[in-house]
């Protein structure tokens, strides 16, 4: 035995940061220099902000991935597990623009350029943060082929398949309704928008003949169309009928038409259409073009009414419908008016600034248009490969969601009107013409040389180009890494982006690659508090993973992560559940303490040997321990982590401390069963480190690095899996 004197108790903090660098410098995170050359096993890393601290829910997927990927080390894998950091374009613009504001400055005084750069910089001294906390929970993944999502290896992939969608029609620009944020002045994505339930007044406005309800009286100078159910008998007399109607600029005419999408139960059963500020109003114009004009824009991208607006003209939103109701009460335009109507409102997730549903010109994918290699669509291409079991997901409920998502799924629009991210490579002519250019290098239009070029101002949609993120690094990381990583085998992330990225990544790797990204989908549940509410920092219930590790070390932290929640479920965490963790890690810690005191340092020579009982106790011990292997192995080959950690926990406390330990004083002073019980004691406490490792990679290497030393070939890290 290299050192069997412990100290009395474990300092979590003296010896994390040595037991990671000498891993770090043992090399055996890089693949490619590990001694075993088993089949290759990859994880790619959902890349986390460079810009700013891990939270609790980095700590999730980092500690989940961690285990599978330490485990299937041990199994004798070539386990590649490469690491990234992300730009997080509009979130990261946001904070460096409030860091702006604090200095007195703004980008609207900056050249594009000079607040790339200054951006630029700005992530580049804070992306340690990111970094370091992935180090601070014990991330075996391989620093050598970290990459940054704004990598020019990674920007090239991602223009490479913007060309080639472009080529294949299957990227167009078009003018739709956007998810606008006034303050941010850029389109969203669903995922960028949050939705609250306010109570506001539904106002019953006077159309003519007709009554109708609505909650943005605002909008009425925007109204191009009026459309009841065709099945509501009420209104049928009124269908494809021009309505003669006073408003607050004066009597206008509007047709009313009858669409399906049009809810009886709502209101009066009558809507207005408003096809520029509505999303469902501008997809009732598309079906209806040849009855109602198009939209009338009549609020501008900064939020205030325009010049069509009459007086409100310049108002901002609310001012202007506050001004506006008063206005139509006195003309008799509102005839009565609901004050508890409940309904959700999208906001921006950044500034809480209400969305202004806006035509703005966006870049669009189509989803669902066949390719013209005669491969089916992106959609068709992804529901197959979920179809055949080529990606499988551990919870049937998320592949139900995933096709049912699918079957709806709209066209994607992938541009931001941002300047932190990747730019797209489009120039206009003024002729008309649009030019994809990932080179930089286009001078004149190949069609009109005498046209004036300029740059599309635009980026891309953060989910784009990571959507390519398990190729794409692949690609970008070693001139062999694709052909022998890819595909990969687990992609594991939060259930809350499953339609943001996941099947993206699974449409995005069949069109550029034919192969699947993965071959599974693990999803993990929402860290939330002990009473099951979401965490934030505004609740004041936010749980900060290097402050936990700090006071209880890294390992109680990941276990108590992984304990108790099954893939899928939300996970209810609370500091009490971390410092039981504590307690376990000094319940390992006092029973390695009790077997190096009780054993001959030859004894560990036969540590992995199971040797054969002479008592009970022995008996019982051995198969307890035998079929805590084949659970815990089990286990996490099932993806159920959380049975694992159980199963050691239960063996490790209850088992081998509260039972054998106890039986094994009397027999330890036997000269009959001594050395058999001492033989049985190192064994079970070398068994239950390797178990353990994948979940507690501190602790267990510290004790491993007692019992054989800390050279690099000895390290726990590398050893093989009990069987």
């Amino acid at each position: 035995m290299a050192n069997t004197e412990l100290p009395k108790n474990y300092d979590a903090k003296a010896s994390e940061h040595e037991v990671y660098r000498r891993w770090e410098e043992s090399g055996f995170f890089n693949p490619d220099n590990l001694p075993h050359e088993g089949e290759p096993y990859t994880i790619i890393m959902p890349p986390p902000n460079a810009n700013a601290p891990l939270h609790i829910g980095h700590a999730m997927f980092l500690t989940i991935e961690d285990i599978i990927i330490r485990y299937q080390r041990m199994r004798g894998r070539k386990t590649l597990w490469l690491p990234g950091t992300d730009h997080a374009g509009f979130e990261t613009q946001v904070v460096f623009e409030k860091k702006l504001s604090k200095e007195g400055r703004s980008r609207f005084q900056m050249t594009r350029e000079e607040f790339y750069q200054e951006a630029w910089d700005f992530v580049q001294e804070n992306r340690h943060l990111s970094e370091e906390g992935i180090r601070a929970l014990g991330c075996s993944c391989d620093w050598s082929r970290n990459l940054f999502t704004l990598d020019k290896r990674i920007v090239k992939i991602v223009y490479a398949t913007f060309k080639q969608m472009h080529q294949d029609g299957l990227v167009y620009r078009g003018d739709r309704i956007s998810n606008w944020c006034p303050k941010h002045q850029t389109g969203l994505s669903e995922l960028e928008c949050t939705y609250e339930e306010r109570i506001d007044p539904l106002y019953y406005l006077k159309y003519g003949p007709l009554e109708l309800a609505t909650v943005r009286p605002e909008t009425t100078f925007g109204d191009t169309g009026v459309a009841v159910n065709p099945r509501d008998e009420r209104y049928r007399q009124y269908i494809g009928k021009e309505i003669a109607i006073e408003t607050l600029l004066g009597p206008r005419t509007l047709k009313v038409i009858a669409d399906d999408a049009v809810d009886q139960a709502f209101g009066t059963g009558v809507v207005k259409i408003t096809p520029a500020h509505d999303a469902t109003d501008f997809e009732m114009w598309q079906r209806h073009k040849d009855e109602i004009p198009g939209p009338n824009p009549v609020i501008g991208k900064d939020g205030r009414l325009n010049e069509k607006t009459g007086p409100y003209e310049s108002l901002k939103v609310a001012q202007a419908r506050e001004k506006i109701v008063v206005d139509m009460k006195e003309r008799g335009l509102i005839t009565r008016v609901d004050e508890s109507y409940t309904h959700n409102v999208a906001v921006c997730y950044k500034c809480n600034s209400v969305i202004e549903p806006l035509i703005v010109p966006q870049w669009y994918i189509a989803m669902t248009k066949p390719l013209p290699d005669g491969r089916p669509s992106l959609r068709d291409m992804a529901v197959q490969a979920v179809k055949n079991k080529e990606v499988s997901f551990v919870s049937e409920r998320f592949e139900n969601q995933f096709m049912s998502w699918m079957e709806n799924l709209r066209d994607w629009p992938i541009s931001r009107q941002i300047w932190w991210g990747i730019p797209i490579p489009v120039k206009f002519c003024s002729c008309g013409e649009i030019i994809v250019d990932t080179e930089d290098t286009v001078t004149t239009c190949p069609t009109c040389p005498d046209g004036t070029l300029t740059r599309d101002p635009d980026t891309f949609d953060t989910w784009f180009s990571s959507g390519q993120w398990p190729y794409a690094t692949l690609q970008a990381s070693g001139p062999n890494d694709f052909e022998t990583y890819f595909p990969t085998h687990v992609m594991e992330t939060g259930w809350d982006i499953l339609f943001f990225w996941v099947a993206r990544m699974i449409m995005l790797s069949y069109y550029r690659t034919g192969q699947r990204p993965f071959k599974t989908v693990y999803l993990h549940g929402l860290v939330r508090d002990a009473k099951g509410q979401k965490i934030s920092k505004s609740k004041g219930n936010a749980i900060s993973p290097q402050e936990m590790i700090d006071k209880y070390g890294t390992d109680a932290v990941r276990v108590a992560l992984v304990f108790s929640t099954s893939a899928g479920n939300d996970i209810p965490l609370a500091e009490d559940k971390i410092r039981g963790m504590k307690h376990f890690a000094n319940k390992l810690w006092n029973i390695a303490r009790f077997v190096l005191m009780s054993t001959e340092p030859e004894d560990l020579d036969h540590a992995h040997e199971r040797p054969e009982p002479m008592t009970d106790a022995d008996r019982i011990i051995l198969e307890k321990l035998d079929a805590t292997v084949a659970a815990v192995t089990h286990g996490i080959d099932t993806f159920a982590l959380h049975e694992s950690i159980q199963q050691a926990y239960q063996f490790t406390w209850d088992e081998l401390a509260r039972i054998y330990l106890e039986a094994s004083k009397s027999q330890l002073m036997d000269t009959h069963t001594a050395e058999r019980t001492r033989r049985i004691l190192i064994y079970c406490l070398v068994t239950v480190l390797k178990l353990l490792h994948p979940f507690a990679p501190f602790i267990t290497e510290e004790l491993w690095g007692r019992l054989y030393g800390t050279a690099p070939e000895r390290t726990l890290m590398i050893q093989r899996w009990p069987v």
